[in-house]
């Protein structure tokens, strides 16, 4: 014997308890139960996040390192490259990446601070 719903007269199967197609159920007082569906977070490549860390090193410290080598040179600068890896890391909707971002924000902030201070002393 099948079910046939009410409301959209589609077919069901015998032991449905609601349409398959519309979602009404097939027996009266049947109410459906409430089910939480999860969201999954991505998985985060943990590779990725070290690289990441050590571009935004090597951008926000070699224009200190440089300005070490060159005294009184602008060619320090370039440091602020080291912004862009981070600031991109921060808009990300995963929790666990825009952290990681903040981190590596911080130390673009230290390297281009310490690049600047050596480049006017």
């Amino acid at each position: 014997m099948t079910r046939i719903c009410s409301n959209c007269e589609f077919v069901n199967q015998d032991d449905y308890d609601f349409c398959a197609k519309c979602g009404t159920p097939l027996i009266e007082g049947v109410q459906p139960k409430n089910v939480l569906v999860y969201k999954a977070q991505p998985r985060v490549n943990k590779n990725a996040i070290i690289l990441s860390y050590i571009v935004t090193i090597f951008l926000s410290w070699s224009g200190f390192i440089m300005a070490l080598l060159t005294k009184r040179s602008p060619v320090g600068v370039f440091t602020f490259f080291g912004f862009f890896l981070p600031f991109y890391l921060i808009q990300s909707p995963v929790r666990e990446i825009k952290r990681h971002g903040y981190i590596q924000l911080l130390i673009s902030v230290a390297g281009v601070i310490s690049s600047i201070y050596v480049m006017t002393h």
